[in-house]
């Protein structure tokens, strides 16, 4: 199961690849698209081609279809920016389109369009309202034990429709925020306004450690709730389903991933956020 996860989640580093693959890739090959854009924050993009179920996924394989060289514009309707490129090696993969005049602001929408080689691929999206977390604890089964799950608490606003998301990053191992398995919520399925929810962790292609659910001692969590809009919960829904089904939605030739993107496939997401930072005990 940690093999796969769709590019944005996790890549290898990048040095010479040749981004044209107009002549390298085959015709059902399709700009993949993992982009967002948070209250308070600028938009960031990762970009890619779709690779056929049939190829084998590797690291050698996986880099071959990262895109750098597309024009990214994002604009709210008054004002745009064009997004600029940067190799960042702490993230995974390091080419990320980043964003550093048009902060996202609650209320807003938000359209993307990216043009490379003849192709022309367009999104919108709107950012909903953040819902701040009340708290976020690291609770074991037995005091004994050396790991644990994160336990978090939010009030959801009962006038409001809202769907979130609950990510997670582990300082030092982790350099993005990975969606937590099971983390998309849907409010209608809330007993009550009082949320408390048990979180595991995500997936992430080629982890510096062997993947397990849960959270150990040692750990500084950094836990996010993200309000998002119902394409977003849909795209996310239909990704881990892939996931649990073993399946491949790592740059998908199919359409099997449910997507908000006009002409290529993935999603281009508003989001609010609210951030909690847990301690673990020291490891032994």
């Amino acid at each position: 199961m940690k093999k796969y996860l769709l590019f944005l989640l996790g890549l290898t580093a990048i040095s010479c690849s040749n981004d044209d693959f107009s002549g390298q890739k085959s015709p059902e090959s399709r700009i993949v698209v993992e982009g967002w854009i948070e209250e308070g924050d600028y938009a960031n993009v990762l970009l890619s081609s779709s690779i056929p179920v049939t190829d084998v996924i590797d690291s050698t394989n996986v880099l071959n279809h990262v895109i750098r060289s597309a024009k990214i514009t994002v604009s709210d309707g008054q004002n745009s920016e064009i997004l600029r490129v940067k190799n960042d090696k702490n993230r995974i993969p390091p080419f990320v389109y980043f964003g550093s005049a048009l902060k996202g602001e609650a209320g807003k929408e938000y359209s993307i369009k990216i043009e490379y080689l003849n192709r022309v691929v367009e999104a919108v999206t709107s950012i909903p309202k953040s819902v701040q977390l009340k708290s976020a604890e690291y609770i074991k089964k037995n005091a004994a034990d050396t790991t644990g799950y994160v336990f978090v608490k939010f009030d959801d606003p009962t006038a409001e429709k809202n769907y979130y998301q609950v990510a997670t990053k582990i300082e030092g191992e982790e350099p993005i925020f990975v969606p937590s398995f099971y983390g998309n919520l849907d409010d209608k399925n809330f007993e009550s306004s009082s949320v408390s929810v048990q979180i595991n962790r995500g997936v992430l292609l080629f982890p510096k450690t062997k993947f397990t659910p849960y959270f150990a001692d040692g750990d500084l969590i950094h836990v996010k709730l993200r309000t998002q809009t119902k394409e977003a919960l849909d795209f996310w829904n239909s990704w881990q389903n892939e996931i649990v089904n073993a399946k491949n939605p790592i740059y998908p030739s199919n359409t099997s991933l449910k997507s908000n993107i006009k002409g290529g496939i993935g999603i281009w997401a508003g989001y609010g956020q609210s951030t909690i930072i847990v301690k673990t005990p020291p490891k032994k």
